[in-house]
């Protein structure tokens, strides 16, 4: 009886045993599966800002090559002051020819225009075109790295902090680049304000050094999603694979930046994903145009002419869900009169837009043309109700 009894109970004991292993060998493999593809991901309408959905926007990571687009956007930036030329001649010091990782194989006292070397740290994310840039427009790599850093806080990216100008994993005692899915969007944006980045950033293959190389563009999205014409991707083995993807659809431009993938066709997979699923749902509304009429008059006292209607300084368009159109309205803020003369272009007043009644723009009324100051018998004759 004894011996029935402590065979029933290890029986019973190896059965529960069994079974809560095998509840949490499935727990384990539950939780594998529900662990997402990336460590962090958002998606952004490029020309608003407007977040359509993200996860962990602020998480701090490496973006490995993808430091890449800071030195784009510097580069331009100098370009377009007029301080640097696209064809200016860089030479390629000794510490740029060394440059390891992705590289277009750059010899010491070579030149190269500063367009070529844009192309090819764009297209085939070449760390000694970079590093070569950097020493051109600045001097040397730590004043240009001082730039990139300035020019993040310029523009709010308040997790990021710039150590390299190619995004190289650091050496031994160096710390590596930090961004986020959140600055890296900004960034984006301050991007693609100059189409000729996106010229390149669109390329699948060109020629560099007279044909005698060619560089492929790491973005295989540009073969694998129609529509997508940029930016720049990153990889080393603690960044993982990371991406800036940009698409345009009609008149609507995403931006979609995913951190930390375990593989390449991973992480292009959720970027396809994402943008796709965000196309389908917004669409871009056109509230305002530049130029636009506002019907309401604003009166002119002293004005050589009695009332005034302005314009609409700029455009602007809002991405809203194809089915939440109606929540998308206008107000339009004018005072009823304006004292003294009104110079072309002053602000009158503004149209303010909300959606679902959250404001969520502004375009300032402008006056189309300077009315001058009356002169003293036309005001008088005005408040007599003379007329002019």
């Amino acid at each position: 009886m004894k011996k029935w009894f402590i065979l029933s109970f290890l029986l019973l004991f190896a059965v529960t045993g069994a079974d809560a292993r095998t509840k949490a060998t499935k727990k384990s493999a539950q939780s594998r599966e529900e662990e997402p593809p990336y460590r962090a991901y958002l998606v952004v309408e490029a020309s608003t800002g407007k977040v359509l959905e993200g996860r962990q926007a602020h998480l701090k990571w490496p973006p490995a090559s993808i430091t890449k687009l800071m030195v784009a956007l510097l580069v331009m930036e100098k370009v377009s002051a007029g301080e640097a030329r696209l064809d200016d001649r860089v030479s390629v010091s000794a510490k740029a020819s060394k440059m390891g990782g992705s590289q277009v194989y750059l010899k010491e006292g070579e030149t190269f225009s500063l367009g070529d070397l844009m192309k090819a740290m764009l297209v085939a994310s070449a760390n000694d075109a970079a590093y070569a840039m950097a020493e051109f427009i600045a001097g040397s790599e730590e004043p240009f790295i001082r730039m990139m850093n300035d020019k993040a806080k310029a523009l709010g990216m308040l997790d990021s902090t710039f150590r390299s100008v190619h995004g190289l994993p650091p050496s031994k005692g160096e710390e590596e680049d930090i961004t986020s899915c959140h600055d890296l969007a900004l960034l984006s944006r301050a991007v693609l304000n100059y189409p000729k980045i996106l010229e390149w950033t669109s390329i699948r293959q060109d020629a560099f050094r007279d044909g005698l190389f060619i560089l492929n563009n790491h973005n295989k999205l540009l073969f694998k999603m129609p529509g997508a014409d940029g930016l720049k991707t990153g990889y080393y083995r603690k960044a993982g694979y990371n991406v800036v993807a940009t698409a345009e659809k009609k008149d609507l431009r995403l931006i979609a930046v995913i951190l930390g993938s375990p593989t390449a066709k991973t992480r292009d997979a959720v970027a396809v994903e994402k943008l796709n699923a965000n196309f389908a749902l917004y669409e871009m509304v056109q509230v305002v145009n530049k130029g636009d009429l506002i019907d309401r008059d604003v009166l002119l006292p002293q004005g050589e002419v009695p009332q005034i209607r302005g314009i609409a300084s700029h455009a602007f368009a809002y991405p809203v869900p194809s089915k939440s159109r109606h929540l998308l309205t206008s107000e339009i803020r004018l005072p009823e009169a304006m004292e003294g003369e009104i110079k072309e272009n002053q602000k009158l007043g503004e149209v303010v837009i909300m959606f679902d009644k959250e404001e969520v723009g502004k375009v300032d009324i402008v006056a189309p043309r300077a009315v001058p100051k009356a002169g003293s018998l036309t005001i008088l004759r005005r408040k007599l109700g003379l007329g002019s």
